[in-house]
């Protein structure tokens, strides 16, 4: 079964994508701040990591950069309220980045897609 850790400051955002992933068949931890997420992708061993960018402790610009120093190839898909974080340089590093909506429709096939094309370990 795929892992799917969700980091949101937004508990109806986690909620609402928990319970969607899992009906999807995916196992999911969520996580309401970035803060020591290496910690967690160590310990959960998540195949994609769905990843809020405005977070009130926290960017998640910032935490992309931190985790992608040591999990360089594990999928990580940006989500925001606001369309305009696409042009940052720091989303660059992201393979996917989707516009938050209660249709998830979008990240649901992010999330296929970026596993289905990770390179097994």
């Amino acid at each position: 079964m795929p892992r799917i850790l969700i980091v949101d400051d937004e508990e109806h955002i986690r909620t609402l994508y928990a319970l969607e992933l899992e009906d999807e068949g995916y196992e999911v931890l969520t996580l309401a701040t970035g803060k020591g997420l290496r910690d967690h992708v160590r310990s959960f061993q998540p195949d994609a990591v769905v990843l809020d960018i405005k977070m009130v402790d926290v960017s998640g610009l910032d935490v992309l950069q931190e985790v992608r120093k040591e999990f360089y190839d594990l999928p990580v898909i940006l989500c925001s309220a606001y369309g305009s974080y696409k042009g940052d340089l720091k989303s660059v590093a992201a393979d996917y980045y989707v516009v938050k909506s209660s249709d998830l429709t979008e990240l649901k096939k992010k999330i296929k897609t970026a596993i289905e094309a990770r390179i097994p370990q």
